[in-house]
């Protein structure tokens, strides 16, 4: 792949889960963007930190902007 020098950001929007209707943007189109949310934890070690972690999934039907990546609910 040649790198002209140009980044060609895409608008892309979740679908579902804990991050539904938010706007991000993709470079690429890559078929798995991760969100991660902030966990509380008791006896923090210096560090150490938790976080919830969702995925979401490209919807190879959507060819134009926005993108839609839908939630997996199978997520880790």
């Amino acid at each position: 792949m040649e790198n002209s020098g140009t980044t060609n950001w895409e608008n892309a929007v979740l679908d579902g889960g804990p991050a539904d209707g938010l706007r991000t943007r993709v470079i690429d189109r890559p078929r798995v963007v991760q969100v991660t949310y902030p966990c509380l934890t008791d006896g923090l070690e210096d560090g150490v930190r938790t976080e919830a972690l969702y995925l979401y999934r490209l919807d190879p039907g959507v060819t134009s902007e926005p993108l839609r990546y839908g939630f997996d609910v199978a997520s880790p």
